[in-house]
């Protein structure tokens, strides 16, 4: 038991586990928030700007209740607006790409929570996925493989070269600076936003000018158990949001009598395809598997995710089911989202091959496909 414990101990603080799923849900749910951001531009202030049915007034009635967080409620002029949806923007397009991505990863969880915090009825469920995935996405090192922050590690031995970094840590200790002094944030928002700003700006300067001493080797340890917690926290949220979804749907009459698909298809709202729409609630045999089909596989997930196979069978199936939610009931961005979760599941087999395939498409990379694998850390490092 000793050894085992001993095993598993030097694991997780040894290495971060995942860097492939960990990197396809940065690149979802930050691909999944920059195409709703860029697809509702020109309704952006009727969504969450100052010309919403949800006030000014109440939503700072409603943050005062409930202690959210939105840097939208720092100033209610439309400039001020404007500068956050175009940061939502850029960070989004930013953690995409894996570039700066200690950086970008906050922006990031800044612009959701500034966003959906400011009018909390503008959704369709994914929202709240995002939501909590863009605060565990700040606790994971999701630019190991597939990022700029890669390449960057591997052309110039490290992902914090160049000058960019030291002008993004001092823009953003800037903004920390004047919302502490005016008292915009919270306490425990404001400790952890400090807290983030001095760990970047020491592991800056320990991989500047210590990169194989023990300092480093320290805040190599602290990252790889935040990141590891990280990611057993969003499998653990996932399996709660299918665990609760479907034990949630037993209780329904509609899911019991196998009818509870048939009533949206109805629904011109959910109905972007009538007669496909029409065609499939045509048939109460395939409406009624459908229904229960769907309990079963989401009552049944969290019990399988330690048998491979039947959690791989049961993840394509789920996969496919969001695919027919997006296409059948108009809800894209929702199973994006809900895909982008499903993800941390994913075999690292099947990741990599999809990334050399992916990475052979490219004009004059075939021969490099391999180069998508972790790049190696130096040997003076822990490995």
């Amino acid at each position: 038991m000793r050894t085992g414990l001993a095993t598993a101990l030097a694991k997780v603080t040894g290495q971060a586990m995942g860097p492939y799923q960990s990197a396809v849900i940065r690149i979802g749910f930050a691909g999944t928030w920059l195409f709703f951001l860029l697809r509702e531009f020109p309704h952006r202030h009727e969504l969450y700007g100052p010309d919403g049915p949800w006030s000014w007034a109440l939503a700072e009635r409603l943050i005062e209740s409930n202690g959210a967080f939105t840097v939208l409620m720092w100033s209610d002029s439309t400039v001020w607006f404007e500068i956050v949806y175009a940061v939502a923007v850029l960070a989004s397009a930013g953690l995409l790409l894996g570039w700066r991505t200690r950086a970008t990863s906050v922006l990031f969880m800044v612009g959701v929570l500034a966003l959906q915090n400011r009018s909390v009825f503008m959704g369709d469920g994914g929202d709240n996925v995002i939501h909590l995935m863009a605060v565990y996405l700040v606790l994971t090192r999701c630019a190991q493989v597939w990022s700029l922050d890669a390449r960057r590690a591997r052309l110039r031995g490290s992902a914090s070269a160049g000058a960019a970094g030291p002008v993004l840590w001092g823009v953003l200790g800037a903004v920390l600076a004047y919302g502490a002094v005016t008292g915009r944030f919270g306490n425990g928002w404001l400790a952890a936003f400090a807290a983030v700003w001095v760990v970047c700006g020491l592991w800056w300067l320990v991989d500047r000018h210590e990169p194989g001493g023990e300092g480093r080797a320290t805040l190599d340890v602290l990252a790889n158990v935040l990141h590891n917690a990280g990611m057993l926290v969003i499998m653990a949220e996932v399996c709660l949001i299918y665990a609760t979804a479907g034990w949630y749907k037993i209780q329904g009459s509609r899911w019991q009598d196998g009818t509870a698909l048939y009533y949206p298809l109805g629904l011109d709202y959910f109905t972007p395809w009538p007669g496909l729409s029409a065609l499939l609630a045509g048939s109460g045999t395939l409406v009624m598997l459908l229904s229960y089909g769907t309990v079963a596989v989401q009552v049944a997930f969290p019990f399988t995710v330690f048998n491979r196979r039947i959690k791989n069978a049961l993840l394509a199936v789920m996969v496919l089911e969001h695919a027919g939610i997006a296409v059948l009931l108009g809800l894209p961005f929702f199973s994006l989202a809900m895909i982008a979760a499903d993800a941390v599941f994913l075999p690292t087999v099947f990741l990599v091959w999809l990334g050399a395939r992916a990475a052979a498409l490219r004009p004059g990379r075939r021969e490099q496909a391999p180069a998508l694998a972790p790049a190696e850390p130096s040997p003076a490092l822990p490995r």
